[in-house]
């Protein structure tokens, strides 16, 4: 596998165009949409929410009816979250806008929203800027990479990345955008990624690689314990490489897989960095633990924690606040099996050692958290599994941010 230049463009077949319709922003781009002319195989995961934006609820009927799809148009500013009726015709005129401009069918065509809950889209500037988007649809890397930004909101940075791999003979292309700050806390979900793919996979492999994939990138993030109402990641392949459809869970299907992990969390941790406020990545990893469900819960719970996450920000090795989330995570283990480090690029410490701490130099500590992403390492010593959450430290503009971000 290789990491190339570009984003949702990388792939052969695939389109994007970006405008600046002014949906709620005055000065910069706010509408995307990502487009093949051959229809796609699709695949996605949504918000477990029960409050779901319409979006989210028109972007399932079409994964889940097995019919193809051949884009997706994504406005910033306005989530289109608790919108009633209204909402939902919104999402149709986007479609069916479309469909008047490019000729494929509406029901083809997701739409996603980011933004403000409880405010009603502008139709008509939704519509203006479907009809400006598809008189300039390219495929060129800074047509994606211009969309990436264009479905920011709090985002400090553009969030892309693409990937070549070999299957059958033929060179894949799968890349893909996401987009998230704040209200980042998914479960079974994601905040907003599209990506998209060149190879030619059946439909219900590619959604058990979806949600697979999404247990341990997108899933193993938070920002700030919130659970969006619009969560939604979708991908498109539209088969352009040529290669043999991939049916079965081949060596062909676990290299795709295994790609698509690797854009996955790369994005993940992406967003994790980029959280409001941040000014650091902050990871926790879980090692021998019992069950991965353990070492899932217990890495979650730690990255999780506000007193964590203020103790990461303010580089104090406070060890009991990471030792405290994880003794209400709800996983069970014994504390008299744990170890604890803190590490960075600055090096590695441990402080606590089966049920004891260690009398640590606390300069050192300083050195190791002043590092622009920091580690808790926890080995557990009860079993074999292992995983990895990430987040983000928790400063004071964090409050700032979210104290005024409807007006």
């Amino acid at each position: 596998m290789k990491v190339i230049e570009g984003g949702v463009t990388a792939a052969k077949g695939f389109t994007a165009a970006s405008c600046a319709a002014g949906i709620k922003y005055k000065d910069r781009t706010d509408m995307a949409f990502v487009f093949s002319k051959k229809p796609c195989t699709c695949a996605g995961t949504f918000t477990s929410n029960v409050v779901k934006a319409a979006c989210v609820q028109w972007d399932q009927k079409i994964v889940y009816s097995g019919d193809p799809m051949h884009g997706v148009v994504i406005n910033s500013g306005i989530a289109n979250a608790c919108t009633g009726k209204e909402g939902f015709d919104a999402c149709e005129a986007t479609a069916k806008a479309v469909e008047k401009t490019l000729g494929v069918p509406f029901n083809t065509v997701a739409v996603a929203s980011t933004g403000v809950i409880g405010m009603q889209l502008p139709v008509d500037k939704l519509v203006a800027g479907v009809e400006n988007m598809s008189k300039t649809l390219d495929d060129s890397i800074d047509a994606g990479t211009a969309a990436s930004k264009a479905i920011m909101t709090t985002d400090t940075v553009n969030k892309e990345i693409a990937v070549t791999f070999e299957i059958g003979g033929k060179e894949i292309t799968l890349g893909g955008m996401s987009k998230g700050s704040g209200m980042i806390h998914p479960n079974m979900c994601t905040m907003l990624a599209f990506l998209t793919t060149d190879i030619s996979i059946d439909k219900a492999l590619l959604q058990e690689a979806v949600s697979e994939v999404v247990k341990d990138s997108f899933n193993m993030i938070t920002v700030d314990g919130d659970t969006s109402t619009n969560d939604t990641l979708l991908i498109m392949a539209n088969g352009e490489s040529g290669n043999e459809i991939i049916k079965d869970k081949t060596d062909e299907y676990s290299t795709f897989k295994e790609a698509l992990s690797y854009v996955c969390t790369f994005l993940a941790k992406k967003m994790a960095a980029d959280g409001e406020g941040a000014s650091k990545l902050f990871e926790a990893k879980v090692v021998n633990a019992k069950s991965k469900d353990d070492a899932r819960t217990l890495s979650r719970a730690i990255v999780g924690s506000n007193l964590s996450k203020a103790a990461i920000f303010g580089c104090d090795a406070n060890f009991g606040r990471f030792l405290c989330a994880m003794g209400y995570s709800g996983a069970d283990f014994d504390q008299n099996d744990v170890e604890l480090f803190f590490e960075s690029t600055n090096g590695r410490l441990k402080v606590f050692d089966k049920g004891t701490p260690i009398v640590f130099d606390e300069d050192e500590a300083l050195k190791i958290m002043k590092a622009d992403a920091v580690t808790v390492f926890v080995d557990m010593h009860e079993g074999k599994e292992e995983a990895t959450a990430w987040g983000c430290d928790l400063t004071y503009d964090y409050v700032k941010i979210n104290a005024d971000y409807r007006s």
